[in-house]
């Protein structure tokens, strides 16, 4: 099995009220999990929301990911302007060529592009799973919905999965 990791929309321009917190919550997940893709050359996809009528452009504050999390070379970059990250992007075609299986989404927000993407994932003919507690919202009830929709890994799970592959 070949994993690949999605990191959606973790960006400064949502980083606010409830999300805030919620956002530092995912990010605990998510960078527990990030050395294992590093380690085993798993695709790493950080997925970016640009927006020309929100202001969320390449090179502004707001399109900035949250300073918690830290890209590294080789980690992919893709801009997108639908709340499915499959539509109009790189990402189905990168997981293909890396032969990937599972894709792991993570990110913001919850009930809209998180959501949208991990349905994606299905119709490009990937088995997506949600790491717990990887995912944001601006409200809890956002986060819990698509927690209980949707398949789920934990980090501990998902940690030990990526370890066997070294």
């Amino acid at each position: 099995m070949n994993y690949a990791l999605l990191v959606i929309d973790l960006q400064k321009a949502f980083y606010g009220g409830y999300a805030k917190e919620s956002m530092d919550a995912a990010c605990e997940s998510i960078n527990a999990v990030l050395p294992f893709f590093r380690k085993t050359n798993s695709p790493v996809l950080w997925i970016q929301q640009k927006g020309e009528k929100e202001g969320v452009l390449p090179g502004t504050t707001g399109f900035e990911l949250i300073d918690r999390l830290k890209p590294e070379p080789g980690d992919y970059r893709i801009h997108k302007e639908h709340v499915n990250s499959f539509v109009k992007t790189e990402c189905a075609q990168i997981l293909r060529e890396s032969k990937t299986d599972i894709v792991v989404v993570t990110g913001f927000s919850a009930e809209y592009c998180v959501l949208s993407t991990y349905k994606g994932a299905v119709e490009e003919g990937f088995f997506p799973v949600i790491l717990k507690n990887g995912i944001a919202s601006g409200n809890k009830e956002g986060k819990e919905m698509v927690e209980n929709r949707t398949n789920l890994i934990s980090h501990e799970v998902l940690q030990k999965l990526l370890a066997e592959k070294l």
